[in-house]
């Protein structure tokens, strides 16, 4: 096939002119320079067509040829993709490495599955049989978590004229050879497909299952569906890539896919260090095995940011047409729109606030919107869920930023973090009165059912108590404690073991770290079991120094630490609390 060559024109920085690209369409993906350069038409205009280069353009200059592809920016996708490490457009870094060395070249290359490794094929369609987009024709295991289903690419049907048998094959094996009307199409293990454009489903469908997080700030107060969105903005050391990590791991999602977008490369590198070393808690294997992590730090080209965050989400879309649950982590989106806004301005388009371009929000809601809870296409019509969780960074953590705005306006939950709270090591610090999540009642009945009756209750009362205590302290700041009534003190004291005892996880506790729905029942209860039978005291006219000293306080702040296998604790522990106002009760009345 003879090539399709354009010429250089101009170079700014990221953003590389040509003219005279034949048929140069928009988001076609292109090869720039002698080099060959990853890049992505961006604007057309007459014969002039404006290109987003996803590597360093220093050196590339005037004269040079632009090779045209014919071809939006695509991702393979098959197995292979989980446990590997990609950059924005999708090329193995641990392979580039492993040929170049550590520091990625200019112009390489390399396929992003490997074409080599053998992987057992087990076929599920059948000769005969009529086939049509998202149907499965195989199966294989991937990881010893993920079962790997081969299916047959969106907008292509037919009737199954071949299969192949059982047994090991690499990828680019022939698997099934469909016949459509006159036309054969051969089916491959792997499939490309253009990551800009959403991955078609059946039909979508309102959440109503919770993302279990583990996290009881997340969890108890502010939860995400399976399908949801949710944004962490927070200013500069709060806790954004701490929470991801936490949700990377805990989550209740079958597959993770994590975006590391223009933030530093050692976060990466955490990831890298720690995924291998911990333990899956439903299968016991090591996380990586169901990770796919794509890297563009801050050292990185600015312009790849784009390319990362379509790149993440598109195999996340793919793992959620098999049927799975999966999660998408991106820290953080403000790298992204700052990389929008230097490609805006050499592009000279009007600037909108604060200089980002006037498409910032329609850009960012055309990732977001990518998430939700589908009918996958294909026989079994199956339900999965495709989740996406936003770190944002404004400057300062100032959340009137245009970013932070344009995310609120997409996303369904809104995690608030606090640095006061992070300085404090209140971790997650998850601000208690700005965060909110519009999930909550949809996901009332499950909560109620699963977790505990009156889960809800619980949640409206904790939350209820903490607004009460923001109020309190600003007349505690203004006229001292001592001019509160005892029982204001004692909302102040049930507050205070709301916060600590219940809110304040350890991360690297292997008790505290994840907490289930049963257990985090559980403490917010017997916190609530204490406040009631003291509110009862103060009525019987017990001093409050007596109810705030009384030792069964410090069991229940070491609540948190029960294993999840011993919950019964809880019931003793419940049992022990009545008992302790009992005999202080006998004491007053004695006294």
């Amino acid at each position: 096939m003879e090539e399709r060559i354009g010429k250089i024109v101009k170079v700014a920085g990221p953003l590389v002119v040509a003219s005279d690209i034949p048929n140069a369409k928009m988001y076609e993906m292109v090869y720039v320079g002698e080099k060959r350069l990853f890049g992505e038409i961006i604007e057309v205009r007459g014969n002039l067509s404006s290109i987003q280069v996803y590597e360093d353009t220093s050196g590339i200059g005037p004269g040079e040829p632009v090779y045209s592809t014919g071809m939006p920016l695509s991702v393979e996708l098959g197995p292979g993709l989980i446990g590997s490490i990609y950059d924005g457009v999708q090329r193995p870094l641990d392979e580039l490495m492993a040929k170049y060395g550590e520091f990625v070249q200019r112009g390489i290359f390399a396929t992003p599955l490997n074409r080599e490794k053998l992987f057992h094929f087990v076929p599920v369609a059948k000769v005969g049989e009529e086939v049509s987009s998202n149907d499965v024709l195989g199966e294989v295991q991937e990881t010893p978590i993920i079962k790997h289903k081969i299916l047959v690419p969106p907008n292509t049907k037919g009737t199954v004229i071949k299969i192949i048998g059982e047994g090991d094959y690499n990828i680019e094996t022939v698997v099934a050879v469909l016949k459509d009307g006159d036309k054969e199409i051969e089916l491959k293990m792997y499939h490309k497909w253009p990551v800009r454009f959403a991955r078609p489903v059946k039909t979508r469908i309102p959440p109503d299952e919770p993302l279990v997080t583990g996290q009881r700030t997340i969890d108890m107060f502010f939860p995400i569906a399976k399908g949801g969105t949710a944004c962490v903005p927070g200013p500069f050391g709060s806790g954004k890539t701490v929470v991801q990590h936490q949700l990377s791991k805990w989550a209740d999602a079958d597959v993770i896919v994590f975006i590391g977008c223009g933030e530093r490369g050692n976060e990466m590198t955490d990831v890298l260090i720690e995924f291998p070393e911990l333990k899956d808690p439903k299968s016991g294997r090591p996380l990586m095995e169901r990770t796919v992590l794509v890297a563009n730090t801050s050292n990185m080209p600015v312009a790849a940011r784009e390319a990362s965050v379509f790149t993440g989400i598109t195999i996340a879309e793919y793992y959620r047409d098999m049927g799975y649950n999966v999660a998408l982590m991106a820290d953080s989106t403000s790298r992204w729109a700052e990389a929008m806004r230097e490609m805006s301005g050499r592009l000279e388009e009007m600037p909108g606030e604060e200089g980002y371009p006037a498409y910032l929000a329609s850009r960012i809601s055309s990732f977001y919107e990518r998430a939700g809870k589908v009918y996958i296409l294909g026989k079994n019509e199956a339900v999965s869920s495709l989740s996406v969780i936003g770190a944002v960074s404004p400057p300062g953590g100032d959340l009137s930023d245009p970013v932070v705005q344009a995310t609120l306006r997409t996303v369904r939950v809104f995690w608030s973090l606090d640095a006061s709270l992070a300085y404090a090591r209140h971790f997650p610090a998850i601000h208690w009165l700005r965060s909110y999540s519009l999930y909550a009642d949809q996901l009332k009945e499950f909560y109620d059912k699963n977790a505990g009756v009156g889960w809800t209750n619980y949640r409206a009362r904790a939350l209820s108590i903490l607004r009460k205590e923001a109020e309190l302290q600003e007349m505690v700041r203004l006229v001292g404690i001592d001019a509160l009534s005892p029982h204001d003190r004692l909302t102040l004291e049930i507050a205070r073991s709301i916060r600590e005892d219940f809110l304040q996880q350890d991360a690297f506790d292997p008790e505290d770290t994840y907490t289930s729905l049963k257990k985090q029942y559980r403490m917010i209860r017997l916190i609530f079991a204490f406040a009631e039978l003291a509110e009862d005291a103060l009525k019987k006219s017990v001093e409050l120094e007596q109810i705030i000293t009384l030792p069964v306080r410090v069991e229940i702040s070491r609540a948190k630490f029960i294993p999840e296998k011993n919950l019964e604790k809880f019931d003793e522990l419940e049992e022990k609390i009545k008992q302790s106002f009992e005999s202080l009760l006998s004491e007053v009345e004695h006294a």
